[in-house]
């Protein structure tokens, strides 16, 4: 159980971070007994019973708790187990849910008037037929639904693990740092320049394995690597290079819009696409 002290704690963090949560304190009349959302159900004398909710939760004294069954009104909203905030109240218009005795029965549905000013109740699931309210039927209207509120939300745990593994499917693999110490080694013999490491570091920084601007990172892995390769790369000559669509990740790089034409372009994205193959073994 959570004592008065961590719930103060609760209520405050919700509050910085913009959530308005109140305390359920103030007890309130509910059905005890469900109102059906089909046809209408004879549940004889509904018991009154008491809830907690919020104080400001309710608008005056006429409102009141029940709890809607089956499923004729779900296109409203209101679904099986539902609890609904009814305003007890005789007066109502053309779409309003109304909670009704008919014939000594309790139900809730929508009304609305025809354009020949005739009465109807109509269903919100199109599997149930409206109906009109015929002279002679014995109709009392105990109040106009206000607020649902949904029952207790839970998600089944296959749902749920279908959404987790599909998000371990998206994470990014980390790399062993053997792999990528073997991947700049394998790569070395294809840099001619020190800014065609510019290449290899583009495909790290595309796979997380080092910050987008933290050239001196890159450059210390290749020079512990590599220290007598004849073209060792530096941070002026990265800089130089990672201009136009060579600042975007490789899948972005573009022929008509990079920092290097023809052959010279063939040959950064090889690099790249090497590198790639390489890290992902």
């Amino acid at each position: 159980m959570i004592n008065n002290e961590e719930l103060k704690e609760i209520f405050k963090d919700l509050e910085e971070q913009g959530w308005e949560p109140q305390l359920c304190d103030t007890s309130v009349s509910y059905f005890e007994n469900a109102v059906m959302c089909g046809t209408p159900a004879d549940v004889g004398d509904l018991i009154c019973g008491m809830e907690l909710y919020p104080k400001d939760f309710f608008d005056n004294e006429n409102e009141f708790m029940a709890t809607a069954r089956g499923n004729s009104m779900k296109d409203a909203d209101i679904e099986d187990g539902d609890r609904v905030k009814v305003r007890a109240t005789r007066s109502f218009q053309d779409g309003d849910i109304l909670l009704l005795i008919i014939d000594g029965e309790y139900t809730l549905k929508s009304f609305c008037r025809d354009e020949e000013g005739r009465p109807w109740l109509v269903p919100q699931n199109p599997a149930y037929k409206a109906f009109p309210l015929n002279e002679g039927q014995n109709v009392r209207v105990r109040g106009v639904v206000t607020e649902v509120i949904k029952q207790s939300p839970r998600v089944t745990y296959r749902s749920c693990m279908k959404e987790i593994n599909r998000a371990k499917m998206s994470e990014p693999k980390e790399i062993p740092q053997l792999r990528v110490s073997q991947t700049i080694r394998e790569i070395a013999p294809l840099i001619e320049s020190r800014r065609q490491w510019y290449a290899v570091f583009r495909t790290m920084a595309d796979l997380d394995i080092v910050r987008e601007d933290d050239y001196d990172t890159f450059i210390n892995m290749i020079t512990t690597e590599l220290p007598q390769h004849k073209c060792l790369p530096t941070r002026a000559e990265m800089l130089r290079i990672a201009v136009q669509s060579f600042a975007k990740p490789v899948v972005l790089w573009q022929t008509g819009n990079a920092p290097v034409k023809g052959k010279r372009y063939s040959e950064y994205l090889k690099i790249a696409k090497m590198t790639k193959e390489l890290l992902k073994k």
